[in-house]
């Protein structure tokens, strides 16, 4: 199903709700590059996969919605190194950010016990504020 009109604007209500709250510059380039990805894999898993690293790219999940990026680039050892590669995705947390970009996200989000975790524990917790944060906002529809 394509993302965007004819204009190549989004389509709002075909975007995830994630989406649906992120600002027109994250949802414009998951629609255009879901629609091209669509056009060479076809409609489903695999358009969405491709659709997600690209915004993954410049945007990175911050509770409920995405937020652009400092610096666009590779959020996780999964996306640099691409398809082949078997590790573990950080779900939209930039865990290539600094330990103090990952702390201030953290604080925003109220992630408890955030001033004596490790790097990579930071990560973990803010992947599961988000999904926290995603979670209730579904439930207020």
């Amino acid at each position: 199903m394509p993302k965007t009109g004819k204009g190549g604007t989004p389509r709002k209500e075909e975007l995830p709700a994630t989406l649906q709250r992120s600002d027109q510059h994250a949802q414009a380039t998951f629609a255009k590059t879901y629609d091209s990805a669509a056009e060479e894999y076809g409609d489903g898993e695999r358009a969405a996969r491709t659709a997600y690293a690209a915004l993954k790219h410049g945007h990175e999940k911050v509770g409920d919605h995405w937020e652009a990026k400092d610096t666009p680039g590779p959020s996780d050892p999964q996306a640099a190194g691409g398809r082949g590669t078997g590790r573990s995705t950080a779900g939209g947390v930039d865990a290539n950010a600094s330990k103090e970009h990952l702390y201030d996200l953290a604080k925003r989000l109220e992630v408890p016990g955030r001033s004596s975790m490790t790097k990579e524990q930071l990560v973990a917790a803010l992947q599961k504020a988000n999904d926290k944060e995603t979670r209730q906002s579904r439930s207020k529809k």
